[in-house]
């Protein structure tokens, strides 16, 4: 059956980010698939890569779309030692070899080929053991080991030396690896000598060279928890697939939680402008009207003249004429 869904957010979106917000595919995916003509909006066929989706219309993918979306595989591995999670080097052997049908644990609709091409979403160094996940999903990858991911890593160490609060206190908030300082871990007693870290960072060897700050030797690591998803009674040298809830899920809790403020803000139509104000924008802005300029009256001063004596008349002049008898010539 072909994936549909309706896009309800209030703003406008590219088509591509959305389909990776939603964990369908990653935004490189959609442009395939766009080139393809395997993407629908409202039963029409995409032809832009950049189309921006409104709210309230229907996207849906193309059968060979989904299937092939649908066929990329995730294994969940319970690593032993010995074994290596990225690419191998010399004589090492990767992780990658145990996920055959003859490891398989319980029942797998697809089974990885030697064509498969599987990274590791996380370190899990040769000599620690525990949940591993491998898999061909772009999505996922971002969601697990993304910058902004916020998925939990547990563990369970099995330290020699003495373990006390001042070193406890330490390991949560006190250390720092290459020059950086690290984020805060949860790390409590779970046994003698064990330790639970709790980390949402990955550094190389993070847990052993920590430990190794505050004079204390690993000798057992092991991987329960990635996010929500548990290691439980998967026996070592194992796999089995990630199931489409558990995907779901993980890249739920891998996105960033947004502050109260900002879900308001969100979710907060704007209000549209009264019909009175529609049409105020629409009108043009004038300049303020100039006032006719007017003559100046008879007898008023010039601009300037206000402070000039009035100058004399002359006899005889217009102001004397009828106002006597004329002088005699």
């Amino acid at each position: 059956m072909a994936w549909t869904k309706t896009f309800t957010d209030l703003e406008p979106m590219r088509l591509n980010k959305w389909l990776a917000q939603e964990g369908v595919c990653s935004r490189r995916e959609a442009e395939t698939l766009i080139a393809r003509g395997q993407i629908f909006i409202n039963g029409a066929m995409v032809a832009e890569p950049g189309r921006k989706l409104s709210r309230g219309e229907v996207v849906s993918l193309g059968e060979a779309a989904t299937d092939r979306l649908g066929a990329q595989i995730t294994a969940i591995v319970h690593k032993p030692v010995g074994y290596v999670s990225a690419q191998p080097e010399d004589a090492q052997v990767p992780a990658a070899r145990l996920v055959t049908k003859a490891n398989l644990h319980g029942d797998a609709d697809v089974v990885p080929s030697s064509r498969t091409s599987f990274a590791p979403l996380g370190r899990l160094d040769q000599d620690s053991r525990g949940l591993l996940l491998l898999s061909e999903d772009g999505v996922l990858a971002k969601a697990v080991i993304g910058p902004e991911s916020q998925l939990e890593k547990e563990y369970l160490v099995r330290v020699t030396g003495e373990v006390n609060e001042a070193k406890v206190k330490k390991l949560r908030h006190g250390l720092s690896l290459d020059g950086r300082r690290l984020k805060k871990a949860k790390i409590t007693g779970a046994g003698p000598n064990v330790l639970r870290f709790v980390l949402r960072e990955g550094r190389n060897r993070q847990i052993r060279r920590m430990c190794m700050l505050v004079d204390l030797e690993v000798t057992d690591l092991i991987r329960v928890r990635i996010g929500s998803l548990k290691l439980g009674d998967l026996p070592e040298g194992k796999w089995r697939p990630l199931l489409p809830g558990e995907r779901e899920q993980m890249i739920e809790d891998a996105r960033p939680r947004m502050q109260p403020a900002d879900v308001a803000r969100r979710s907060k139509p704007r209000p549209s402008p009264k019909p009175a104000e529609r049409a105020e924008e629409k009108k043009p802005s004038r300049p303020p009207a100039r006032k006719p300029s007017q003559p100046p009256s008879r007898g008023s001063s010039k601009p300037g003249s206000g402070n000039r004596k009035p100058r004399p008349t002359r006899p005889g002049g217009p102001s004397s004429r009828g106002s006597g008898p004329r002088p005699k010539r």
